[in-house]
């Protein structure tokens, strides 16, 4: 497929060198409280463990969740490149999403942003363009730590920001904000112009991959659950882009109750067997490649 447009989360940084995911956690854990009075527990959905370790913050350290998160930021810059990324590039998507903060993907920092406003705090319009590929950073950035989406609270304010921008419109004081949603507009027959992420959902393929999609996010659980009722409800927008999950096949048998709900929500699954992570990524890549 000549550039594909890509879904990538945070697996692919799980074959670079550097802090892991758990790390991390235990690094945010410290830096708020010292004295290790919260219990990191694989039972506790993680936007609300970074409450309660927040919460618990304020009250006894009268922390600001802008430290938190700059102190996050700084963390996730360290992440290095691996050679994934590189092969990622030179597949020359037109757009690659992903929900990952840093900028591993993109190969280099960027020097400014190219969305069509800027936000502080959510992240509808947050894109940078280097060469000729959109690098749509769907749940923050390093660059802007306010927009690092890890709460609960962040959580529920990007999908009410989400919504109003595909079901009812958008209140942006920018003229260049595009004030009917997106599904007023496609029911119009007015120009879409992959103005935000959440245009291509509804109108481009998308190839999924190095993303757990656990029921946390529910952010993009509710984006896959409209556009399906959108396709099969009567009285509704015409959907036929066609969205593609990848996922490795040992994997498979204990995620199937996820990817049950994959396929009814209309993305199409597909299992890859590979002898390791890389040689994974490097099959899916090929996949893509031949579509």
């Amino acid at each position: 497929m000549k550039n594909p447009i890509l879904l990538i989360g945070n697996d692919i940084n799980n074959m670079s060198k550097g802090q892991s995911w758990r790390d991390l956690l235990n690094d945010i854990v410290t830096f708020c409280l010292p004295d290790g009075c919260i219990q990191l527990d694989e039972r506790k959905p993680f936007p609300l463990l970074y409450e309660e370790i927040f919460l618990t913050a304020i009250r006894q350290a009268h922390i600001r969740e802008v430290e938190l998160k700059s102190f996050i930021a700084k963390k996730t810059l360290k992440i290095e490149q691996n050679d994934i990324h590189a092969a990622i590039r030179n597949l020359a998507p037109a757009h690659i999403l992903t929900t990952n903060y840093e900028f591993t993907l993109e190969g280099e920092i960027p020097l400014q942003s190219d969305g069509l406003i800027l936000e502080r705090i959510f992240s509808i319009f947050r894109k940078y363009k280097i060469g000729n590929t959109n690098y749509w950073h769907i749940h923050g950035d390093c660059l802007n730590p306010l927009s690092i989406n890890l709460g609960f609270e962040h959580y529920g304010g990007q999908l009410q920001q989400m919504r109003n921008y595909v079901v009812s419109g958008t209140t942006y004081t920018s003229p260049q904000a595009p004030r009917k949603s997106l599904v007023q507009r496609i029911s119009q027959h007015l120009p879409v112009t992959e103005d935000s992420w959440l245009d291509l959902f509804f109108t481009r393929d998308i190839h999924i991959f190095g993303l757990s999609l656990d029921f946390v996010e529910t952010d993009l659980w509710w984006l896959l659950t409209y556009r399906a009722r959108q396709k099969f409800q009567k009285n509704t927008i015409p959907v036929s882009n066609a969205l593609y999950y990848y996922i490795p096949s040992e994997l498979a048998p204990g995620a199937k109750f996820k990817l049950e709900m994959l396929v009814a929500n209309d993305v199409k699954v597909i299992e890859i067997t590979a002898t390791d992570k890389r040689t994974y990524y490097e099959e899916v890549l090929r996949k893509i490649s031949k579509l």
